[in-house]
């Protein structure tokens, strides 16, 4: 079983990394999922994509919950049916988990790609970064960047919010390992607290709003 990493954020607030390795069968064995869940996952035609999802419902289990306990929003947004708060992401061969009693929370794992040069002026402004070594750098600050506001995008879930207009992520050191961001949309401001880890040439990227917001 490849929990890979579990990260206490607050007393009431955790998360959990799966590597995914097992073969399908392996990930199916004691998994029962709801019709909703068993019909997206039939509708899956990548054998790798169904078993990021059956990975999901392990590290649901860690926390002592089953595929029943979960539904979505008509944004298409997770939550649990006993008011605790969940996100959920996966990329490639990791997938991972937030889980929360007290916070709204986002989560998001991107490998740290080029690619991400290419796309970054669609999201943050890019000057913020020549002071930056190497390119290295600037991918990966950009990559925990756009983790960032994917999480945030995760817990507002309201159509019309902009990467680049409505969201401001803090400038941050890479060894701060945290920062904070502003979501400014409709008028209304909210404040959220942010913490990244890299691992494998990929970066996790969680999010929870911060209290009294």
């Amino acid at each position: 079983m490849p929990l890979y990493k579990t990260i206490t954020v607050s007393p009431t607030t955790t998360v959990y990394i799966w590597k995914v390795t097992e073969p399908e069968d392996e990930l199916a064995h004691g998994i029962t999922l709801t019709p909703h869940c068993q019909n997206r996952m039939d509708g899956m035609k990548s054998e790798f994509h169904r078993r990021a999802f059956l990975s999901i419902r392990h590290l649901m289990a860690e926390t002592g919950y089953v595929d029943q306990d979960l539904f979505y929003d008509d944004f298409g947004k997770p939550h649990l049916k006993d008011g605790n708060h969940i996100s959920i992401t996966h990329s490639h061969n990791f997938t991972g988990i937030i889980v929360s009693k007290t916070d709204e929370v986002g989560i998001d794992i991107e490998m740290q790609r080029e690619k991400i040069l290419r796309i970054a002026n669609k999201f943050t402004p890019l000057e913020e970064y020549r002071t930056l070594a190497n390119t290295e750098a600037i991918i990966r600050k950009l990559t925990i960047v756009w983790g960032a506001k994917e999480s945030l995008y995760k817990i507002y879930a309201q159509q019309g919010l902009s990467f680049l207009r409505h969201i401001d992520v803090m400038d941050f050191a890479f060894d701060d390992k945290r920062t904070v961001a502003k979501i400014t949309h409709k008028g209304k401001k909210s404040h959220y607290g942010i913490e990244f880890l890299e691992f494998e040439g990929f970066t996790c990227v969680f999010a929870h709003k911060m209290m009294g917001q």
